[in-house]
């Protein structure tokens, strides 16, 4: 499988530095619980790396389209290196002063995010997409596998100086990747600020005004309402509270679901490429198949030991990771191929914001339901709108999300 020298460049580049995150992400909730023992402070830190992505996404798409992807991708890799090397160097490990530092981080994220993800269609050839998506995945799982358990070692070792030290290489580490790429970007740079305004609104007219890209956005939005509280709240509260699991059996379930999607995506990466779009609406049957029996194994009209439970439930979490790599990497692909590149980072940030927008609206409504009813009955509700969703779109837009766009 050769997808091109670009490319694996900036695989390895991004699989270092989403080590170096996930060991970062792993020490700092230790590190703030340890210092305050406070559930509001880790609440604190979360927002304060998701709520400045929503801000200054949409400017950083702008950005994104008008100057050098390369050089913003290398650039906000090396800074945000510097700024963790002077965190460590002037020892501003006060959990306040690392709660700005957060801020920060999110904020050069979404620069860096906003080009990269621009950028990344252009590496390979249009047809290769599902192959280069399949095998980013991979490399996104394995760093979430190795990434968590290196973090708790390290932290353990030598505590958030140490996590902080091995995020800040990683940056570097892959800003040296990420360096040989041989990409040209020539466009016009901004002469005003208003030029920002104009940008803005012409991705946002674009995304409006084009019914494929439209019907993907919307389908994925409504499934993501759904399905993001249903993986985030639901199962976890599942596994705990009404099974009862063990914080390891609770971390091996995670494990089987991500081993099940790494699967999923090398067979995708090595065997079916392109093709994987016509399996979507047998993936979302299969995946529908996949909630209806981890319902069934948590109700009450089933008698299972907490072991037989266990062994049910890997079995399902691994075929189900399986299947959701047939939904997902055909859709994003489909969503790359559907937008030019002299647009693609402002509209892909329109896209990362309603996405993240989305996905909280389901959240705040599962909460209170789960303080009322069953988690099972929860289940099945939010199977059934998901049910719902799919057979409108199957029914109304079948074309447009099997066809190859």
């Amino acid at each position: 499988m050769s997808l091109g020298r670009n490319f694996w460049l900036f695989a390895v580049g991004r699989f270092i530095s989403q080590v170096g995150w996930a060991v970062q992400d792993v020490a700092l909730p230790l590190y703030v619980l340890d210092q305050t023992h406070s559930g509001s402070m880790m609440t604190a830190f979360i927002l304060a790396e998701i709520v400045p992505v929503l801000i200054v996404m949409p400017f950083a798409g702008v950005i994104g389209d008008r100057y050098n992807r390369k050089w913003l991708m290398v650039g906000f890799d090396l800074a945000r290196g510097l700024l963790l090397f002077g965190v460590l160097a002037f020892h501003l490990l006060c959990v306040y002063r690392l709660l700005l530092v957060q801020a920060m981080m999110g904020t050069m994220s979404a620069f860096f995010g906003a080009a990269t993800n621009a950028m990344f269609p252009d590496l390979v050839e249009p047809d290769e997409l599902e192959r280069a998506n399949s095998v980013a995945g991979s490399s996104n799982i394995l760093a979430r596998l190795i990434g968590p358990a290196l973090g708790g070692v390290i932290y353990a070792v030598g505590g958030i100086a140490l996590a902080l030290l091995v995020n800040a290489v990683s940056f570097f580490g892959s800003g040296l990747f990420e360096i040989m790429i041989r990409y040209e970007w020539k466009t016009r740079e901004l002469e005003s600020a208003s030029q920002v305004i104009w940008d803005i609104k012409e991705g946002l007219y674009f995304l409006r005004s084009n019914r494929y890209l439209m019907t993907i956005m919307t389908f994925t939005l409504f499934m993501a309402a759904l399905g993001q509280p249903f993986g985030a709240v639901v199962m976890p509260y599942a596994f705990r509270e009404v099974l009862k699991f063990s914080s390891q059996q609770f971390g091996l379930l995670e494990s089987f679901f991500m081993g099940g999607m790494l699967v999923g995506n090398l067979i995708i990466a090595v065997k079916v490429g392109k093709e994987a779009g016509r399996f979507l609406f047998v993936a979302l049957f299969l995946s529908g198949l996949m909630i209806l029996a981890f319902v069934w194994v948590i109700s009450p009209f089933v008698s299972l030991t907490r072991h037989q439970a266990f062994i049910a439930l890997a079995a399902i979490g691994a075929a189900w990771g399986a299947v959701e790599a047939f939904i997902n990497v055909p859709l994003n692909s489909k969503i790359q191929r559907a937008i030019p590149t002299e647009l693609r980072g402002r509209v892909t940030s329109a896209l990362i914001v309603l996405m993240n927008a989305s996905g909280p609206l389901g959240l705040l409504a599962v909460g209170p339901l789960l303080d009322r009813y069953p988690a099972w009955l929860v289940s099945l509700g939010l199977w059934t709108g998901m049910a719902a969703v799919v057979l409108y779109y199957w029914a109304r837009h079948g074309d447009i999300l099997v066809g190859e766009g």
